[in-house]
């Protein structure tokens, strides 16, 4: 499957792992939850790069404490209507502090480009058939937004929240007379 990450197609050096699959030395690997939790010592101990993909009923608090040793989490959209994974993204970014790649995949579509970027996906996994230039332009198709994102995505975007404390700040106080 192709992966895009920042606006291009890129190559991808993630492997999944299967269960019962060595794990190889030096290679990056993406496993299951259960693997992560019963092999971990052996799996950050390798030279390679260690991810793990979360099915989108795990609540992300289970990997708290080893989010310091992941460099990756990838995130499952089952259906493109199930969108659990979003709340998943927020909740490790935001109140986990999370700074890993976070991998969206599964059933995901152009059209949901610029929501997957503000809630802190770094790639996507997407179908052969979909175009580069449909997710570029979709990435960037909302300039304005209600919510604050996790981060600046690089496109012109600005939350209105932010906008409007900027103009009550710049504004000056009025005067009051208090009058007794």
């Amino acid at each position: 499957m192709p992966l895009i990450s920042h606006g291009a197609i890129v190559t991808d050096t993630w492997a999944p792992l299967a269960d019962d699959e060595p794990a190889p030395e030096t290679d990056d690997v993406i496993v299951s939850l259960e693997r992560l939790l019963r092999e971990q010592e052996e799996l950050f101990r390798r030279k390679g790069r260690t991810g793990v993909v979360l099915d989108n009923a795990t609540d992300p608090e289970e990997l708290e404490h080893l989010l310091g040793s992941l460099d990756l989490i990838a995130l499952r959209f089952p259906a493109f209507t199930d969108g659990r994974a979003y709340s998943q993204a927020r909740v490790l970014r935001q109140h986990l502090g999370f700074e890993g790649e976070l991998r969206a995949t599964g059933q995901v579509l152009a059209d949901q480009a610029a929501f997957l970027l503000r809630c802190g996906f770094d790639t996507f996994e997407v179908g052969e058939d979909e175009r580069l230039e449909v997710w570029q332009r979709t990435g960037s198709a909302i300039t304005l937004s209600y919510q604050r994102g996790f981060r600046d995505t690089g496109l012109a975007t600005r939350d209105t929240l932010n906008g409007r404390k900027g103009a009550t700040a710049a504004r000056p106080a009025p005067i009051v007379e208090v009058v007794s």
